[in-house]
This record gives structure tokens, sequence and C-alpha cells, in this order.
């Protein structure tokens, strides 16, 4: 059973920081893509950050950049996404995702995934 699991999200203040997890289980995770996503209210999901199956390739979107580090512990089935900074519109449900095969990170960029996450809710505000 695929299983993947978010932790890490509640209420934040502006200008604090925020580390999400999201264990996987029931597929291979280490040859897999990752991904993270966002979706407030009202709004599309939108893409947030990737990684590739090697830590070598990742990807942010450009709301994030530079104030956001996405990385993987395959030991641990985990993929973690930090955010510093946080303002307001980083208020969001949050869902992490994967893709598997050659092409799972470019499916991540195109908004496609194998496996979501139920998600969980970041808010920020003062």
């Amino acid at each position: 059973q695929v299983q993947l699991v978010e932790s890490g999200g509640g209420w934040v203040q502006p200008g604090g920081s925020l580390r999400l997890s999201c264990v996987v289980s029931g597929f291979t995770f280490s040859t897999s893509a990752l991904g993270w996503f966002r979706q407030a209210p009202g709004k599309r999901r939108a893409f947030v950050a990737a990684i590739g199956s090697t830590e070598a390739s990742t990807y942010y979107e450009d709301a994030v950049k530079g104030r956001s580090a996405i990385s993987r512990d395959n030991a641990k089935n985990t993929v973690y996404l930090e955010i510093d900074r946080l303002k307001p519109d980083d208020t969001a449900v949050y869902h992490c995702a994967a893709a598997q095969g050659d092409s799972g990170l470019r499916r991540l960029l195109l908004r496609e995934a194998d496996y979501w996450g139920q998600g969980i809710q970041v808010t920020v505000s003062s």
C-alpha cells in the first residue's frame, strides 16, 4: 500500500521558518523523483519544489526560490521542505508527491505525479 504522510505544518508567524517532512512507503523511494506542491484557498494546486532521484537536481517555484530548500534522505524514505522568511502568501495546504521513472522529475515540473500525500495545512499569520 502506497503512503505519503506529511508532517511539520501548523501556524507560523510571518518571517518565521518551517520544515515539512513526508515519509513514504509502498514503492521504491530511492529511484523516484519527489516534489512539494501547495494549494491556497480558491486557487489551483501549484508547484513548489522538486528533487531528482539524486540530490543533484532541484527546482523551485520563483516565489520560494532563495528562501527554501528541498532535500531527501533515502535511508529514511523521507523528503523535506524547508521554507524561511515565511509570508502570509505561503499559507496553503502542502502536499508531497512522487513520480517514478526517468521522466519523473520532468513530470513533477508539469504538476503530474504517480502518488500524492493527503496534505498538511500551513498558516502564516500574525
